[in-house]
């Protein structure tokens, strides 16, 4: 009698779906999951065939399958198990793997369907083809933009041919570009080949769990990729003379808000951004897009080049005499012999190690502040991390110095 309790509580908790039918087809019995599954309840299915619980064509065939497998014993899903399709209640489809196994009880026979449903493991399946087509559109497109980039880059120097100092300069420049290129380029396409046949690997054993982790290394890669181009793009802008600020009145407090909750989804694990305002005002008037790009760069490099479980302090302030904003961290710093050269195009510490980066970011903060009549200025030190702080004159008619190391 226990034994008997013991069984029927394992049959009603089961999480897969277990049925059982007679040697004609019908239905004797469906634990809770089965009923869930499919959507009746089990007095809509006790006594009924089978076959109500099928799409066409297997509806009408199941019976001719069960008598051809009572004449001949020639098994097809019993003892073996297989992936089929069943229909439910409202009328939708959906994939199960069933295995069916047959029992000889009181002198008479008896087939129990194990049911395991695999409409989310299909799901993540379609999640993942459509993953790898936007990614491969993605690739596709960036691919393009570099090409025409590197076009660009070519013509420029053909152009610069009239001064023989320029285009040493271009030379040193492009093979610099060049070489960090084919660097920063190559960790992430490995990392995303990697990952491709990582998922068909997964694929081929229904592991959603790692199938979604390679998806997320492959986005993140080609985000990487993606902020490498930006950093090509907006230095061509620059050298061409095609940026011009749009300086005009936004609140200070609601932007740096949302760029402080953007950049947290990017930090690394248990890294914290702390934003905080000092003053009573809380409008100024400057480009928002050409400040977006400057702070995201510098918190962007906080979060690189810290640790995980660290602070990363962002703050702003307002005085009668300028806007000033400040990002610090406590991170891996920067060497004294490389404070000169920080702005320089390419230029990158001598104490980053493997950690990626193009060298063009700093560069491009300089002279988009330079563009908006600011500066900048940092301190740092090795192993006691960075501060850099913008600071924009409210006077228009004044012009500092950009780069104050």
């Amino acid at each position: 009698m226990e034994s008997a309790k013991l069984l029927r509580a394992i049959i009603e908790t089961a999480i897969d779906g277990i049925i059982t039918i007679d040697s004609t087809g019908h239905i004797e019995s469906m634990n809770p999951s089965a009923l869930k599954i499919f959507g009746y309840r089990e007095h809509e299915l006790t006594g009924k065939n089978i076959s109500i619980l099928m799409p066409e064509p297997d509806k009408s065939r199941h019976d001719g399958y069960l008598h051809h497998y009572q004449k001949t014993r020639e098994k097809k899903i019993i003892g073996q198990g297989r992936e089929v399709r069943g229909l439910r209640k409202d009328g939708t489809q959906f994939p199960f793997r069933l295995a069916v196994s047959e029992v000889q009880y009181e002198d008479r026979v008896i087939y129990t369907g194990f049911i395991h449903d695999l409409s989310k493991e299909k799901e993540a399946e379609e999640q993942l083809k459509q993953y790898t087509a936007g990614l491969e559109e993605l690739v596709e497109k960036r691919t393009i933009s570099l090409r025409h980039m590197l076009a660009e880059l070519e013509e420029a120097k053909e152009e610069a041919g009239v001064s023989l100092e320029k285009e040493r300069e271009l030379s040193r420049m492009k093979s610099r570009f060049v070489s960090m290129a084919s660097h920063e380029f190559r960790t992430p396409l490995s990392a995303m080949q990697l990952s491709a046949v990582l998922v068909e690997k997964y694929l081929e054993v229904s592991d959603p769990v790692q199938i979604l982790k390679h998806v997320h290394k492959i986005r993140n890669a080609i985000g990487g990729l993606n902020s490498i181009l930006n950093e090509f793009l907006s230095l061509e802008k620059l050298e061409a003379g095609a940026v011009e600020p749009n300086n005009e009145p936004f609140d200070i407090v609601r932007f740096s808000e949302e760029l402080t909750e953007d950049m947290q989804l990017i930090t690394k694990e248990n890294q914290i951004i702390i934003y905080q305002h000092n003053g009573s005002q809380s409008e100024v008037k400057l480009d928002q897009n050409l400040l977006r790009n400057c702070l995201t760069n510098l918190i962007s490099n906080a979060i690189k080049y810290s640790g995980a479980h660290t602070l990363i302090e962002f703050t702003t302030e307002i005085t009668e005499e300028a806007s000033i904003f400040t990002v610090k961290d406590n991170g891996i710093g920067i060497p004294a012999a490389d404070h000169s050269g920080l702005f320089q195009p390419f230029f990158r510490a001598h104490n980053t190690g493997d950690i990626p980066g193009t060298g063009l970011g700093l560069n491009i903060v300089s002279r988009y502040v330079a563009l908006m009549n600011g500066r900048v200025h940092f301190e740092s030190m090795p192993g006691a991390g960075t501060q850099f702080i913008l600071t924009f004159n409210k006077t228009s008619d004044e012009h500092p110095n950009s780069l104050t190391p």
